[in-house]
Parts: C-alpha cells; sequence; structure tokens
C-alpha cells in the first residue's frame, strides 16, 4: 500500500467508477474535445502540415501522424518545500483500467501500450519554487489520446491526497510526537473520506519513520480506515450530554456501563463551559464504581470505568468558568494555556479530596494521574507550536478543518506536463516554455 510495505493497492480497494471514468465523465470537457479532435485526426490519416513546429533542424516533420503522437507526461506538485506523495496507487488504478479508447461501444483497453514508472505512496519531494527543477511522481510513455483524459482525474486525487497527507505530517511535527486525531470529516462530503483516512495515516507512518516514533492512527470514522484496515473512533458528543439534561458525569456512567471497555472512555467536558467542575464530576463517578467493583471482585467490569482522558472543546468565542480574565483572547477565551493546567492540577489532585482507605490512596491517585487530556477546537501547528513551547499538559491534539487547509503555504496543486514526443522512434524534448524533463531516484518502472 506504501513505500512502507513495498506494496501497491489496486482498483479492488478504490472501486473506480469505470466506465464513466473512461468516457470522460470526470475530466474537464478541453480534455474531451482534444480526445475527440485527436481521435478524428487519427481516423483520418492526417499528417503534420504546419510551419512553426520546434522539432530540432535535423529532424523532418513530414509524415508525423499527430492523431496517434506518442508522448511522454509527468505529473509533480507545486507545493514549496517537501510534500508528502498519497495518490500515486489510485491514479495507477486509473491508467490500468480506463487509459484506450472506443470502438462504437467496445472499449479497446490499450493500458498495456504505456510505459509507466510511479513512485510509491509515503515518498516525499521537495519544490523550491521553479518549475524546471521538479521531482515528478509518475511519468507515462505512451499513445497521448490514449490516456489524455485522465489527467483530471489523476491530478485531483494527487493533490487532494498530498494536501491532506502533508498537513497531518507537519501537524504530527508540530505536536512532537504526541498523537493526533483525524476529525476534518465534518468538513467535507463524506464521499472524500476513505482517500482522507488513507492519506493520513501515510502521512503517520512517514512521521513514525523519519521521527523514530511508534504512535498510532486515530481517526473517527470507519470509511477513514476503509483503504488501510483501521476503525473509527471517538468521544462522547455534546448531543448525547444534552440528552441527559446537561449531565456528562450520567452520561459517561452509562456511557462507560453499555460500550466495550475497549472503547477509550474519554468525557467531553465543557458542555456546560465549566470544565474543571464537570471533569471531576464525572472522575468522582467513575472511581467509585470503578472501586466498587474492584473490592467486589468484578475487575472485567471495573475495566469499563477507567477514565482514560478528558476533551476540552470550548468554543473559541467562551471564557471557561475556571478562567480568571486577563483581557486577552488568546490567554482567556476558548481551549487555552490556562484552561489545561486547570484541568491538569484538578486531575492530579482530586484523590486527595476522597474519602478512600489507606490502601486505595496509591491506586486512585494513579487512576487520576493516568487519565489524558485531549484538545481540540481551531488546532492547527501554530497554535500546537505555541502550546508545546509553554509545556502545555495536553496530551493528545483533536485537530480538524485545518487538515484540509489549501492556502498559502498549504497549497499543494499538481500539475501534469508533456515534455517529450516521439519522432521516427526518437523521444525528443517537447516541453513549454519554463518547464523541462524532471528527475526523481523514487520513481520505479510499474509496466
Amino acid at each position: 500500500m506504501s513505500i512502507f510495505d513495498g506494496k501497491r493497492l489496486t482498483n479492488e480497494t478504490f472501486k473506480l467508477d469505470i466506465e464513466r471514468m473512461r468516457r470522460g465523465w470526470y475530466s474537464d470537457k478541453y480534455f474531451e474535445n482534444i480526445n475527440r479532435m485527436l481521435i478524428a485526426l487519427s481516423k483520418e490519416g492526417y499528417s503534420y502540415s504546419g510551419d512553426f513546429h520546434n522539432l530540432p533542424q535535423s529532424i523532418s516533420a513530414e509524415n508525423i501522424s499527430v492523431g496517434d503522437i506518442e508522448v511522454e507526461m509527468q505529473w509533480f506538485t507545486r507545493r514549496m518545500g517537501k510534500t508528502t506523495i498519497v495518490g500515486v496507487d489510485k491514479s495507477l488504478a486509473m491508467l490500468k483500467h480506463c487509459t484506450g479508447y472506443f470502438d462504437g461501444d467496445t472499449f479497446i483497453d490499450t493500458s498495456d501500450n504505456l510505459e509507466v514508472w510511479a513512485a510509491h505512496d509515503g515518498t516525499t519531494v521537495k519544490y523550491e519554487g521553479d518549475p524546471k527543477k521538479i521531482q515528478p511522481v509518475i511519468k507515462v510513455r505512451g499513445r497521448y489520446r490514449d490516456f489524455a483524459l485522465l489527467e483530471t482525474p489523476t491530478l485531483g486525487i494527487l493533490t487532494r491526497s498530498s494536501r491532506v497527507a502533508t498537513n497531518v505530517y507537519e501537524t504530527f511535527v508540530a505536536s512532537q510526537g504526541k498523537p493526533v486525531l483525524f476529525f476534518p470529516a465534518r468538513f467535507d462530503v463524506h464521499e472524500v473520506q476513505a482517500a482522507d483516512g488513507y492519506a493520513y495515516n501515510i502521512a503517520l507512518q512517514r512521521f513514525n519513520k523519519d521521527h523514530a516514533h511508534d504512535l498510532g492512527a486515530f481517526v473517527s470514522t470507519d470509511a477513514q480506515g476503509d483503504w488501510w484496515g483501521g476503525a473509527g473512533g471517538g468521544t462522547v458528543a455534546h448531543a448525547a450530554i444534552a440528552s441527559f439534561l446537561g449531565d456528562t458525569a450520567e452520561a459517561m456512567m452509562e456511557f462507560s456501563r453499555i460500550l466495550p471497555a475497549r472503547i477509550p472512555r474519554i468525557a467531553l467536558v465543557d458542555f456546560n463551559n465549566d470544565s474543571v467542575r464537570d471533569t471531576l464530576r464525572v472522575l468522582d463517578a467513575m472511581f467509585a464504581k470503578y472501586r466498587e467493583l474492584i473490592d467486589g471482585g468484578n475487575k472485567s467490569e471495573a475495566e469499563k470505568y477507567k477514565l482514560y482522558g478528558v476533551r476540552l472543546d470550548t468554543g473559541g468565542n467562551l471564557r471557561d468558568v475556571s478562567i480568571q480574565p486577563l483581557g486577552d483572547p488568546a490567554l482567556d477565551l476558548g481551549v487555552n494555556p490556562r484552561l489545561v493546567f486547570n484541568i491538569r492540577q484538578g486531575l492530579d489532585h482530586a484523590w486527595e479530596y476522597w474519602d478512600i482507605p489507606e490502601d486505595w490512596k496509591a491506586p486512585a491517585q494513579e487512576f487520576c494521574h493516568n487519565v489524558k487530556i485531549v484538545v481540540s477546537g481551531g488546532f492547527n501547528p501554530e497554535k500546537i507550536r505555541k502550546f508545546e513551547k509553554l509545556g502545555v499538559p495536553a496530551d493528545i491534539y483533536a485537530v480538524g478543518s485545518y487538515l484540509f487547509n489549501n492556502n498559502g503555504a498549504t497549497v499543494t496543486d499538481f500539475t501534469a506536463d508533456v515534455v517529450r514526443v516521439k519522432i521516427n522512434g526518437e523521444w525528443l524534448d517537447m516541453a513549454k516554455v519554463g518547464r523541462q524533463v524532471g528527475e526523481n531516484e523514487n520513481l520505479e518502472r510499474v509496466w
């Protein structure tokens, strides 16, 4: 599925809409128009008859069948700096299943006539702003009209998936190895979840490899794990707390009672904008039940009442009850450093106020100290770096819409250029001004 296992995903995973892709349903119309023109020229037996070609003077322009011209095309990104590449395997599936032409209603598959080189998903490329110095992630040689319609969808999957993967990677770097929950599903249509979740997982593996970590993947929907065998996880939603009349502790107690212990118990504690109070209420209730079950010899049931974490999601226009105003929105509003410190302090000292036997004090202290703090709501690498620089005791970052960001430094547009044409058996440079053939040592022959 990537550079990390040396395997490639196939259409068994992607389930392309092959019939409509072959007919240009997903292609910019100008590619369909070009395709129709080249097919018509081929049928007519047309040969180049112009006067202003760019061939070397030593090469004759006679008897060149434009309709059947063979080209070398390269796909590359123009995102500045380093990009984590994802989308190659799906692009290859498009080329494999949709290269060819229609003879009436019959599709003639000519994919075996292509020469294809590609990098693996998970490789990286660098771009410093000079379009003459690019690192292609796919190169194809073949009759142009057979794969012209595929430029749009291949660029689309490369652009989106590589953007998501690179944004995720940079978020992991900012978090300095703390887990990052992938929470952007609600910010786009559901059809993209599988590709986006795959991009997240590739970015995670890239980060683990580059930084010698062993972080696990945390996605929020099953669809996001579809291509790589992951499964969605999550916390209790605000809507669930509303269903319990705003009683966060009661919501968590019933969640813990009913759902299997393998699902981490993460309490969402900002519903009433009094996060410390509701954190302690949840902690008190869950520990009391945990202790009762342990004392009763029911250890397996007690596991259901271990509080894995609390999640802070205070709106950016709100100041939590525990925060004394300083007049600075960055210090007062939303999920800010002071709020996280307040929560950590409350968690670490809660056991000191419990009326428990001496032999339960050490387990109680451990129970409290093990509770993690998850922060969400407007997090991006810049905000995460600030938290890390200040030593804020956040354990896990949940990041949503930023991971789709496509503005300024995060723009990851891919493009594809014809850079050579085959004339009389010889490959000749034929790139537009400002472009030229690029090289990438990570390209390997695919077919």
